[in-house]
């Protein structure tokens, strides 16, 4: 377990995180996304040719050749500039949806920009910004939001939700009280639409009707049974202590099959991204049936974009493969089709 000595900085943070996520077991050590409890009903006669299956999906205003989003990761050193590139490198040739991770390191400190800017390989991307929805009780406002837009030139804005990841750590940002009235004006003042994402632990089906209420565009609902953020901030404790008070919430959260359904429920007229412990493309279409409307994943891009932009791409070539035939598996031609597929639960 690394010790932190004092207060560490956001860009220091951002160092810590990618290392753990990249060298260490930060998987829910037993609660799972749910996803396996759901099968497709298999179609030995589709009646259709896997080349008349279409990916393609709309969202936030774009067409993208596959309901794959690459998740907010990272940004704020020169580790994650080289992983960002890659990633984006890749979402262009695929025309993906990508995430970056949380900008509050680039607008306390503007020289770390840098490491967040991807148009330069990504002109024609979905992009989105991302700052964390706590900030707005810490002196942010539509200001700061707006900031971190035109900092990369996102098509849009990410509000990311992290209390239980916040509340384990030393030095986190714990007031999450009143924060509907701040979103919702941050909605109405911002230039791009605005995405509510959880980090890990999920939606409840009330929260995202909250969220709907207050004006967000899209609900990431980003659920249990992929990465723990209170298992990273267990390898991050400075103390005993805090790495016990961490370890306690290691099978905390709403597992994704269940945040998807809670937040199609809750938010019947808003696109649904899934995340949360999706590792292939079956994992994005069983969501899809579920209700949602896109896929992301983050663990499996971050460790492929640690080794090239080629391994991401050759990554979104095998997630859409396992899509496109599983669509096909389930005499399912579109996406439209696919989210009127039903399931089984076992």
């Amino acid at each position: 377990m690394s010790k932190v000595t004092d207060i560490p900085s956001t860009e220091s943070r951002k160092v810590d995180h990618i290392r753990i996520n990249l060298e260490k077991d930060v998987q829910f050590p037993r609660l799972t996304t749910g996803l396996e409890h759901y099968r497709f009903v298999h179609q030995a006669l589709p009646e259709i040719n896997l080349s008349e299956v279409d990916t393609s999906v709309e969202l936030l205003g774009k067409r993208l050749a596959a309901p794959i989003v690459i998740s907010s990761m990272t940004g704020g050193t020169d580790m994650a500039h080289r992983i960002n590139q890659n990633l984006a490198e890749a979402a262009q040739t695929h025309n993906a949806a990508m995430g970056l991770g949380s900008q509050r390191a680039a607008i306390e400190k503007p020289h770390l920009a840098y490491s967040y800017q991807v148009r330069n390989v990504a002109p024609d991307i979905l992009l989105f910004a991302n700052i964390g929805a706590v900030q707005l009780n810490y002196k942010y406002g539509a200001s700061q939001c707006q900031q971190a837009v035109d900092m990369i030139e996102a098509n849009a804005l990410i509000l990311h939700f992290n209390v239980l990841q916040e509340a384990v750590q030393p030095e986190g940002d714990t007031n999450f009280a009143g924060l509907l009235n701040k979103i919702e004006m941050v909605c109405k003042q911002i230039s791009v639409p605005v995405i509510a994402k959880e980090v890990g632990w999920g939606f409840s089906q009330q929260n995202a009707r909250d969220l709907a209420n207050a004006g967000v565009a899209a609900i990431d609902v980003a659920g249990a049974g992929g990465t723990s953020w209170s298992e990273v901030e267990y390898h991050r404790a400075p103390t005993a202590f805090h790495a016990r008070v961490a370890a306690s919430f290691a099978d905390w959260g709403i597992p994704t099959a269940d945040a998807v359904q809670y937040a199609r429920q809750g938010a019947p007229g808003l696109p649904i991204i899934a995340s949360g412990g999706l590792r292939d493309g079956i994992d994005i279409a069983k969501c899809i049936a579920l209700g949602a409307t896109a896929g992301g994943m983050a663990g499996p891009f971050l460790k492929a974009a640690d080794q090239s932009a080629e391994a991401v791409d050759q990554l979104i070539r095998e997630t859409t493969t396992q899509l496109r035939i599983a669509m096909l598996c389930s005499s399912a031609r579109s996406i439209t089709e696919l989210q009127q597929t039903p399931m089984l639960k076992v």
